[in-house]
């Protein structure tokens, strides 16, 4: 069924129809229309500035267009008020309480599906995530990349795309022989030899458990091997194992990937040095000073990039392009990356080598993750890469559990930074968003609970809700029921924009009301139909909120 916002939306665009056909220019572009909700309940359920937009295509008063679109308005669904125009053109729409009763009706009828749509139509997007490099255990800025990624793929499959996971396997290069000869240098100092460890190696703490673990399965069998002879074995064995404890650490964060894609694969295949072959066919490639460059400047980039150096040595960016010409190869219709901040200067070149290869440039949407700052009790925690020291992603979840990490990940835009405090993150108090967020839903779970005892059933048949509503006349009533009414658009919103934090902000608000209206009213009180009908609304309420912490990957727990 169509929602209240949908409804609204469809007799609006109805209604600016006529006025842009009086305009009589067949190349005239209608704007977009927004709904928005105003923050004051005076101002209405919902407002447009559809007839502001409008004057710049029709050159008239923004109130006379306003006046025309209410004349035009056709409430054939039967759920208005009325409307008003306000200031200097809004239109506000009044909407009767009677017509948020096909939410409940909706939300509890298929509790599982509410808010799930088909805007993808099926539509193939690949969401890469994560795709840290195998030289080092996940820290705490993976864990915000990997829950971002996670649950927009959550929302995305929500919205009808077909959404496929996939993690990046930086295997390839000299990061790997590096990494093998900080694991040899560690081994040889577990045998007694002084060594003098080389800059510029991984001399993390976890590289001295790996040469452990290795001696124990070896023993001295490498003691007088050159390097360079058991640098391979020694580079495969490290990675293998790193790879091994980022799966593992990314299954205890809840986070499952449906392809792990080897760069390796491609330097085997040969598909990098292909990829730099069409693309000269193209007419993008050229060598200037020993090197081959591709022309980037040609799309939009502020300088053209090398794609193989002067010794012969192809560049990450290279195997990047032969990675993204692979995953359209592989149809999809979109690419979601994400990446951590620090590659904001490497958008522009992606951008300009999808659209060398043919492809639109809104074909690969990127997503950049910011720094998280962890605090324990207000206060920064100190971290460093130097000497490979950091706080890891396992550390985090193993303090304050997978629920709190992914959660408190997500309370802001991940393009933003993030506080993370450790001690609040364990806290249980309305100061920690989720376990405001998981005790709204365990305290709808005791009400029902208490209810079963004093012998209230809940089968909502249509006639049953329709009685329900009659009854459900405060503010506050209202107010949660046209937030549950939002959450179809606000998932949809989060899809299109590719914004996951809007679900928790959405959560937050709906929790805030529903304690609010807990604390000053008795959902089970002496008047048995009241209650029934309180009771009808609050488990559309508790279902959302599960529905919801589902989508992050988040239990509604029962009891806290």
């Amino acid at each position: 069924m169509a929602f209240v916002r949908d409804k609204i939306m469809e007799m609006l665009s109805l209604a600016i129809a006529p006025l842009l056909e009086s305009a009589n220019n067949p190349s005239l572009i209608p704007p977009s229309i927004e709904l928005t909700t105003p923050k004051a309940t005076q101002h209405g359920d919902y407002a447009t500035n559809a007839a502001m937009t409008l004057t710049r295509v029709l050159k008239r008063n923004p109130r006379e267009i306003a006046g025309e679109i209410i004349a035009h308005l056709e409430d054939t669904h039967g759920i208005l008020e009325r409307t008003e125009i306000a200031g200097p053109g809004f239109i506000n729409f009044f909407v009767k309480p009677q017509a948020w009763l096909g939410i409940l009706h909706e939300i509890l009828t298929d509790p599982l599906h509410y808010g799930r749509q088909n805007l993808g139509l099926g539509k193939r997007v690949q969401v890469e995530f994560v795709s840290a490099n195998p030289t080092g255990p996940l820290h705490i800025g993976h864990g915000r990349g990997a829950a971002t990624g996670d649950v927009l793929a959550r929302i995305l499959s929500a919205c009808g795309y077909l959404v496929d996971r996939e993690y990046y396997i930086n295997d390839a290069g000299n990061q790997m022989n590096t990494l093998g000869a900080s694991l040899y240098y560690r081994y040889q100092e577990l045998l007694k030899e002084s060594v003098e460890f080389p800059e510029g190696h991984y001399q993390g703490e976890y590289m001295k458990e790996l040469a452990r673990e290795f001696f124990e399965e070896v023993g001295e069998r490498y003691s007088k091997v050159p390097l360079e002879e058991a640098l391979p074995h020694f580079s495969r064995y490290t990675g293998e194992r790193i790879l091994k404890g980022i799966q593992e650490d990314l299954d205890a964060f809840g986070i499952r990937f449906d392809n792990w894609f080897s760069e390796q694969g491609l330097h085997d295949a040969g598909v990098i040095e292909k990829t730099i072959e069409e693309l000269r066919e193209k007419g993008y490639i050229y060598e200037h000073e020993g090197a081959t460059w591709f022309r980037s400047t040609e799309f939009g980039d502020e300088k053209d990039r090398v794609v193989v150096r002067a010794n012969g040595i192809s560049t990450y960016f290279a195997a990047d392009l032969a990675y993204h010409k692979n995953k359209f190869s592989r149809n999809y219709d979109l690419l979601v990356d994400i990446w951590g901040a620090d590659h904001h200067g490497y958008m522009e070149r992606m951008l300009a080598g999808i659209q060398a290869m043919g492809r639109n440039r809104r074909d690969l949407q990127i997503i950049l993750v910011q720094l998280v700052n962890l605090l324990r009790g207000g206060k920064p925690v100190a971290m460093s890469t130097r000497a490979g020291e950091f706080v890891t992603l396992k550390e985090v979840v193993d303090e304050v559990g997978k629920d709190a990490a992914r959660y408190i990940f997500l309370t802001r835009r991940s393009d933003s930074p993030l506080d993370f405090d450790l001690d609040l993150a364990k806290t249980q108090s309305n100061e920690n968003p989720v376990f405001y967020v998981q005790y709204a839903h365990a305290r709808l779970c005791r009400v029902f609970e208490v209810a079963r005892e004093r012998g209230f059933s809940f089968q909502w048949s249509p006639l049953q809700m329709e009685e329900c509503m009659q009854r459900l006349n405060l503010p506050q009533e209202a107010m949660l029921l046209k937030m549950l009414g939002e959450y179809p658009a606000t998932l949809a919103s989060s899809a299109r924009s590719l914004e996951p934090h809007q679900i928790p902000y959405y959560l937050h608000e709906l929790v805030s009301n529903f304690h609010s209206y807990y604390n000053q009213n008795r959902i089970l009180g002496d008047d048995f139909q009241l209650s029934k009908a309180r009771l009808c609304l609050a488990a559309a309420v508790k279902e959302v909120i599960a529905n919801a912490l589902h989508l992050l990957g988040v239990d509604a727990p029962h009891r806290m």
